[in-house]
């Protein structure tokens, strides 16, 4: 299945043109090994009106099934993008936030420092990583497994009910 992926960078800096975008790039070429479709990227500031609204479009369009985003899930004023994804999800999926916390705290303590969500809005799942390429990856790598399985489900599909036969006990 060729997942159809759009990718968010949330950063004052690099949408200033200040810093380069690295942790965007890497989650594309991460993406890509898989074989999986970028459907959109984009870089915007800080600003919780801004994140929502690219997110609720992206969503919307149902051109993407899954959207990832990449900073501002810190501890800082400016880090929004939770309180931004919170704001337009219809569900959240906590257990997907939790598995990377659990692989993520094995890496580094700086783990709990993380305030990321992820969410279904419409047929579209939404999750936040840090702004760390090296973090985003690993985060994403984290969930690759399941991925398939959550989009086929999120789209009704058939094949998403094999994985869930009654035990024959």
């Amino acid at each position: 299945m060729a997942i159809r992926v759009s990718i968010l960078t949330v950063s004052d800096r690099s949408n200033r043109g200040e810093r380069a975008d690295l942790s965007g790039p890497a989650l594309r070429s991460a993406v890509e090994q898989q074989g999986w479709q970028i459907i959109d990227t984009a870089i915007v500031p800080d600003e919780s009106g801004q994140i929502s609204r690219t997110l609720a479009d992206w969503a919307d369009s149902g051109k993407s099934d899954l959207i990832l985003t990449t900073g501002g899930t810190g501890f800082t004023g400016r880090d929004v993008t939770p309180e931004a994804t919170l704001a337009i999800i219809e569900r959240q999926t906590p257990g997907i936030i939790q598995a990377i916390l659990i692989e993520s705290l094995k890496i580094t303590p700086h783990a709990m420092l993380s305030r990321a969500v992820s969410g279904i809005r419409a047929h579209t799942l939404i999750v936040n990583f840090p702004g760390s390429p090296k973090a985003a990856v690993e985060n994403l790598n984290i969930i690759l497994p399941v991925l398939p399985h959550a989009i086929d489900l999120l789209h009704e599909s058939p094949a998403a009910e094999a994985g869930h036969q009654k035990s024959s006990r």
